[in-house]
């Protein structure tokens, strides 16, 4: 129960601490020359990433990840550090959202080279959360991948034996910036 209650305590912080230095700059110091990208003190810039969530594009970050090889790869994907939090993985399921991310398919802007991934719960819906389960989404007939743009599409998906969903276990920081009916 103790160490429940002090990962608890140190998602908390991280959380927290991210939002409290969002909170910190000016709207114009929020904003790359893309128009979306994340600036910190110092000038550091955390890149938004484009994604789906109920079928509209989104924008998030992910300044965490529990796994090295996965901090090491978003790192070299956005070219800004990706902090690796070993304690994210052991977040209890109740404070989990989900995103899935493409292995195959339609070539694109993910972070494994394909589509971009896809969220359920943005904020303002139940079971929303900026910590998510990795879902790692494979196409069983790569040729006839389309875009799937919402994770109900996802799930239907996985339903007709269109794709296979693994879960390896792995938990990343995600907070979305934009979101359907919503930005910070």
């Amino acid at each position: 129960m103790k160490r429940n209650l002090l990962i608890l305590a140190l998602i908390v912080v991280v959380v927290v601490g991210f939002a409290a230095a969002y909170l910190l700059l000016t709207p114009e110091d929020r904003r790359d020359s893309a128009g979306m990208g994340e600036t910190a003190g110092g000038g550091a810039t955390l890149p938004a990433v484009l994604g789906y969530a109920e079928g509209e594009e989104i924008r998030f970050v992910h300044p965490e990840a529990s796994a090295p090889e996965i901090a090491e790869m978003l790192t070299g994907m956005m070219g800004s550090p990706v902090l690796v939090v070993p304690a994210l993985a052991e977040a209890p399921a109740s404070m989990l959202a989900n995103v899935y991310v493409f292995a195959n398919g339609i070539e694109g802007a993910g972070p494994l080279g394909f589509q971009p991934d896809v969220f359920d719960h943005p904020p303002g819906s139940d079971g929303y959360s900026p910590l998510r389960a990795l879902n790692r989404v494979s196409w069983t007939d790569p040729e006839n991948a389309r875009e799937l743009r919402a994770a109900a599409e996802v799930q239907e998906a996985e339903a007709r034996g269109e794709v296979t969903i693994e879960q390896p276990g792995v938990v990343v920081n995600m907070p979305l910036l934009t979101w359907p009916g919503g930005e910070r």
